[in-house]
Order: C-alpha cells, then sequence, then structure tokens
C-alpha cells in the first residue's frame, strides 16, 4: 500500500502592518523628491486659500463682535427724510428734547447740517475745491453718544461751543491736511477762521461724522446762519427695550410728519456689511476649492505615471509573494501620503496668512479648528480619490506582465 502522501497547506501571506505600509509607501515619496514636491505643492495652494480666507473672515467677524461690544448696540439715529414732495424735510428744534421724555431713552445728542457753509485749508483755496466736507453744528454729549474718540486735541466744551472752534473728523482732517489740532491751526468755515480745537479717530457707527467738519450749536446760529434744526438724532436706549422705543422714535420726533424721518441702527449696516463679506468669502472659498481641485488631479496624473515607470518594482514584489492588496495599499498610502504633506503645508500656510493679515490690520488672529480639519480631511479625501485608480491598476498587474515591461 503506497505511502499517503501529507498535503502541505500554502503558506499565508505575511501581513502588512501599518508601519510597514507608511514605510513602502514614503519610499516611493523619496525616490522620486521633486515630483512629490510639485504634486503636494498644488494640494497645499488650494488648502492654503480655503484655510487663509476662512481664517481672514473669522477674524474680520471678531473685530466686528469687539467693536459693537465696546460701542454698543443700543444706537438708534433718526434722520430727516424726504416730505411727499421730494423736498428735504425737518425735524421740529425741540425733537431731541422730546426723544428724552422716553422712559427707556438713556440719552440723547444731536448734530444739525448747516447749509451753504463750506470748509477750506485757507481762504487762497478754490471755491469749487471744497472737498466733500459737510458742516455739523453739534451738541456737547455728541461723543458719548456716537462712541467717538478724539485722536488729537479735545473735544467741544461749554467753552468752545460758543467761540469759532472746530473738530474735524478724521476723513474730513486728511482732506484738509490737517494732521492733529492745535492753537495755531485753522481752517475756513463758512467764510469764518475757525481753530481746529480737535480731530477725531474714525466713527463707525457715525460715519457720516467721519467726512464732517463739526462746530458748536451757539456758534453755528450766531455765526453761520444755522437754523437750528437737528438733522440726525442720536439715542442710546435699553437694550432690552431697543424694539419697543425703535418703534415710536419717529413719532415722537416729528409728531406731524412721522413719515418724514428714518429711524435705522447703526450696528445693523456693520452686521449687514459683514454678511456681504461672507458672501464674497463664499466666492474665494469657490475659487479655493477649484485649486484644491486641480492639485487633487496632479496627485493622480503623479500616481498613474509612477505605476507605469515603476512596473519592474511591482512585478518583483509580486513573485516575492506581495498580494494584490498590499500592492494596492502600498499605492493608496503613497497618494495619501502625498496629499498629507500638501494638506499639512496648506494649513500652515493658510494659518500664516491669515495671521499676517489680522495683525497688518489690528485685528484678532482667529484661525477656526473646523477650517483646518475641514481642510486636513479634505486632503485625505481628495488623496483618496486620486490615488484609487493608480492602485487598482498596479494590483491588477500580473508579474510576468510587470516584469516583461521595459
Amino acid at each position: 500500500m503506497a505511502a499517503s502522501r501529507t498535503e502541505r497547506p500554502e503558506p499565508a501571506p505575511a501581513r502588512m502592518r501599518p508601519r510597514d505600509v507608511l514605510r513602502v509607501g514614503a519610499a516611493g515619496l523619496r525616490t522620486r523628491p521633486l515630483r512629490a514636491f510639485l504634486s503636494a505643492l498644488g494640494v497645499a495652494i488650494g488648502i492654503a486659500a480655503t484655510v487663509g480666507v476662512v481664517g481672514v473672515s473669522s477674524s474680520s467677524g471678531a473685530e466686528l463682535d469687539r467693536t459693537l461690544s465696546a460701542l454698543g448696540t443700543n444706537l438708534l439715529t433718526v434722520s430727516s427724510g424726504r416730505t411727499l414732495l421730494g423736498e428735504e424735510a425737518e425735524m421740529p428744534p425741540d425733537a431731541e428734547a422730546m426723544i428724552e421724555r422716553i422712559g427707556p431713552v438713556e440719552s440723547a445728542s444731536a448734530v444739525g447740517r448747516v447749509d451753504g457753509a463750506q470748509v477750506y485749508r485757507s481762504e487762497e483755496i478754490p471755491e469749487e475745491q471744497t472737498g466733500g466736507i459737510s458742516v455739523y453744528a453739534a451738541r456737547a454729549d455728541l461723543l458719548a453718544a456716537v462712541g467717538a474718540t478724539v485722536r488729537s486735541g479735545v473735544w467741544l466744551d461749554g467753552a468752545t461751543l460758543r467761540h469759532p472752534a472746530v473738530v474735524l473728523g478724521a476723513t474730513a482732517a486728511r482732506r484738509l491736511g490737517v494732521g492733529a489740532a492745535g492753537p495755531d491751526v485753522q481752517v475756513v468755515v463758512g467764510g469764518e477762521r475757525f481753530t481746529v480745537v480737535g480731530v477725531l479717530d474714525p466713527v463707525p457707527l457715525a460715519a457720516e461724522l467721519d467726512a464732517a467738519a463739526l462746530v458748536g450749536w451757539p456758534v453755528a446760529e450766531e455765526v453761520l446762519d444755522f437754523d437750528g434744526h437737528p438733522t440726525i438724532l442720536y439715542t442710546r436706549c435699553e437694550e432690552a427695550r431697543l424694539e419697543a422705543v425703535r418703534e415710536v422714535l419717529a413719532a415722537t420726533a416729528s409728531p406731524e410728519a412721522p413719515n418724514e424721518v428714518e429711524v435705522s441702527r447703526p450696528s445693523d449696516a456693520l452686521a449687514a456689511k459683514q454678511a456681504a463679506g461672507r458672501a464674497f468669502t463664499g466666492l474665494l472659498l469657490g475659487v479655493g476649492g477649484v485649486a484644491l481641485l486641480v492639485g487633487g488631479v496632479g496627485v493622480a496624473n503623479t500616481m498613474v505615471v509612477s505605476v507605469l515607470e515603476r512596473r519592474a518594482e511591482i512585478g518583483l514584489r509580486r513573485s516575492l509573494g506581495a498580494t494584490r492588496g498590499q500592492i494596492r495599499t502600498q499605492f493608496l498610502a503613497e497618494s495619501l501620503l502625498l496629499s498629507a504633506l500638501g494638506g499639512a503645508g496648506g494649513v500652515l500656510l493658510g494659518a500664516a496668512a491669515t495671521t499676517g493679515y489680522a495683525l497688518q490690520a489690528g485685528w484678532p488672529v482667529v484661525v477656526p479648528a473646523w477650517a483646518t480639519a475641514g481642510g486636513l480631511a479634505a486632503t485625505l479625501a481628495i488623496g483618496a480619490l486620486a490615488g484609487l485608480y493608480p492602485a487598482v491598476r498596479a494590483a491588477r498587474l500580473s508579474p510576468t506582465e510587470a516584469l516583461a515591461a521595459p
């Protein structure tokens, strides 16, 4: 009786540990460093654009929140509008006093436009070169009402309200070439010389004051023929009752014609501006996404070329016992590493760009964690998709076909 042959089981292929997968994936990148760098750069540019846009937008939003926290969101303005005939309406001279009688109102101040008064640096300036500067009569408590600060000099007080003294807005001072206030600095207002006693910083909640020359209410009436009608009323009220005050402001300021005045909340305008900025941010994110897609195509191209160039290596590994799955894992890991390097570099570039821009603008630096995490996740997804086809193609090569390739 013939001896029975013992069948030996085929040896199971060796398993690749995660460390081995990383090592073989990195080996392919090290052998072609320039190509790997250029492919990773394409991904990095897309991620940097995305993170940078989100970071700058978030930093801008943080600056707006900080500004509103400092200036308050409880400011309401009442401005004169138009009559039914299209003419400019006038608020009653006692509108400010009537508004102050509203219970939740904490403070109120006003400015009145002085029609016909022009501002010049000196009498030698041609009459037509007005510089677009408006002249307003102002109350002593205006500064606190609008949250403005004086950059140079002082604000109008009990003495200067009755004398030819003027405070210039930030834009008005720049147009007139006035760098700082002083007793020897004068401008011509309505044909009369006024001493510049102060220069304001930009006023976010009352932008109309930036291009204005502000004089005292009494001197405006005595010297500049001001009619005493307020043009804009600034009202601070209790935050919890702001909407209730807003509903009655028009009728209180102008009982006979409430439809001829306009009530607004300056902080809403700033928020609307920020919303418009977010829409523009969405457009820039789309551009960053296109750049990221182009980078992913570059990675896919690099991996396809890599498979074609390394057929002999693939055939040798298959002859030595590597399975199709291991070949597929090797090239997929290489693609993921390539994209991950580009993603990490892009996140650093985007964060650096955000930091530089925010510091230059004086904003808080905000780089949202979701933007960096999302950027890295996007690069891994791009890498997986870009490397899937080349990895499958490499795994399908038979050992004999791969070794026979030139």
